[in-house]
């Protein structure tokens, strides 16, 4: 028996097993990219992989007398057709050694095609006997850090005053989170004097949003967690940096704070979180966090001094400001909502690479949103050079929805995915074949039978390569005598990925 003939059998037994499904899933007419199993019942000869995006050079440089290198911590808007970018920024002789609240300036830059950034002359704030600068609101006093790692975003939720439809949230502990508004993205105003919420550590970049999804803003913080407290679900202030979340439903009142689950996985220290619903497929929030490994180095001593590492900030002993050796870099996780991570892929999003200025210890901070860059194609951008006079934001490309697939190689495999309602007319694929491959689809039961019309053997191979397009079969590409129906999709790919489908309602 060939490698066909097992493919097609253990796949056929996986599918008797799975005749005794749980509730079919509605996922209506929703884009569902890949990234995570919710849709996967099971894997035959295929794998479920992460994909990586490609390093496109600098985006944005750190380099004028109001940035420092320790610029970042930034947040990216999409607001009818203009890119909104924020960062902090600050005195460019105060490095990340030195007190946060009185040296972070919030800074601005924007673009129309998430390719070129202009950082314009605002007048708004005086540098240096100067307001020809970028900067938004100038430090506020320690006491009252209002101004400090500020992250915005737009406020979706209904009834929302034009005054105050963009939003954003800054603060550190211990004094808490504060909420910021603006009218227009540009001028920005205390919300409230005192903070709305006070119950977390906060000494990084700390994002909510308004989530279409649970209907309540959600807000993603740091806490610290220990191995023990990991398995409690305890806090520990003395332990590894972590997430937790909160929900409110006015940005006042605000529920218990939820340490976020990362299901079964080991316990990792995670930086930051960046988490934020994805663009195509809002339903789903796509975190980014930076990983943080301690005691793991790659430079040498004579490497780290070449770097020109800023002042208070050196990571090696004998310098003014030891840290531990470390090395970071991003990971990517998902949220359907609720306190629960998804980490499917445990290994590397965007690794540091041959640029040894990202070697340097707290490097690999993304921005906080990922925006689109091209007809098929998105962006999501990343610190580097962290604390070194070469310090900015790195553009990373990736096709649209390309986070992760389905694939299989030469030898073919399939998948087979879990009960699902048809609510619509297509079946729309973002898929990617090599010219020798391809794939079909098939149209199943919940309990495993072909349905006649949508066959395997009347599905021709789809070969090529496309963000949308549909599956046709020999008779037809409509959907409609399926709909209200719960079904299964069979997919028998051979050089194949597919990243995202969808049942358009069209």
């Amino acid at each position: 028996m060939n490698i066909r003939h097992l493919t097609l059998l253990s796949l056929g037994i996986l599918t008797a097993m799975a005749a005794t499904a749980a509730e079919p899933l509605k996922i209506g007419n929703r884009l569902e990219p890949f990234v995570d199993r919710f849709l996967i019942d099971r894997l035959a000869g295929a794998t479920h992989q992460l994909h990586h995006p490609h390093y496109e050079g600098i985006a944005v440089p750190f380099n004028d007398p109001w940035d420092r290198d320790a610029s970042g911590y930034a947040t990216i808007l999409h607001d009818n057709g203009l890119y909104r970018l924020y960062y902090r920024g600050g005195p460019r002789d105060a490095s990340a050694g030195q007190s946060e609240g009185s040296t972070s300036y919030f800074c601005y830059a924007e673009s129309r095609d998430g390719l070129t950034w202009v950082k314009p002359k605002l007048g708004l704030v005086e540098f240096e006997g100067s307001k020809a600068n970028n900067i938004l609101l100038a430090p506020s006093p320690r006491e009252d850090p209002w101004t400090q790692s500020i992250s915005p975003f737009i406020d979706t939720r209904p009834g929302v005053p034009a005054e105050e439809r963009y939003k954003a949230i800054g603060g550190q502990w211990p004094q808490g989170l504060y909420v910021l508004v603006s009218p227009d993205g540009l001028k920005w105003k205390k919300w409230r004097d005192e903070a709305v919420f006070k119950d977390g550590a906060f000494d990084s970049l700390n994002v909510g949003f308004w989530s279409e999804l649970e209907q309540c803003y959600v807000l993603y913080f740091r806490v610290f967690t220990s191995w023990t407290d990991y398995k409690s679900k305890a806090f520990n202030l003395d332990g590894f940096r972590s997430i937790s979340r909160t929900t409110s439903t006015d940005l006042i009142h605000w529920t218990p704070a939820q340490r976020m689950s990362f299901g079964n996985t080991p316990l990792e220290e995670l930086y930051t979180n960046h988490t934020r619903p994805y663009f195509r497929a809002p339903h789903i929030a796509l975190a980014t966090p930076m990983r943080l490994i301690h005691n793991r180095r790659f430079l040498t001593d004579a490497e780290m001094d070449e770097q020109k590492i800023g002042k208070g900030f050196r990571g090696i002993s004998g310098h003014n400001h030891s840290i531990p050796n470390e090395v970071a870099d991003t990971v990517f996780m998902t949220t359907r909502g609720g306190a629960v991570y998804d980490r499917t892929f445990l290994e590397s999003f965007v690794r540091p690479g041959l640029d040894k200025g990202n070697w340097v210890s707290r490097n690999g901070v993304p921005a906080t949103g990922l925006i689109q860059t091209g007809p098929n194609e998105m962006s999501i951008y990343v610190g580097q050079n962290y604390v070194q006079p070469t310090a900015h934001l790195g553009r990373y490309s990736m096709r649209l929805d390309g986070f992760a697939s389905v694939s299989a190689g030469y030898a073919g495999g399939e998948m087979l995915t879990k009960p699902i309602v048809i609510e619509g007319a297509r079946l729309l694929l973002n898929y990617s074949t090599s010219a020798a491959g391809g794939l079909r689809v098939e149209i199943q039961t919940p309990e495993g039978q072909a349905i006649p019309g949508y066959t395997l053997e009347e599905c021709p191979p789809m070969v090529g390569d496309s963000v949308e397009r549909a599956v046709n079969w020999v008779t037809t590409s409509d959907l409609t005598p399926l709909r209200g129906r719960a079904v299964r999709l069979r997919f028998v790919l051979k050089d194949a990925d597919v990243f995202a489908l969808r049942v358009a309602a069209q």
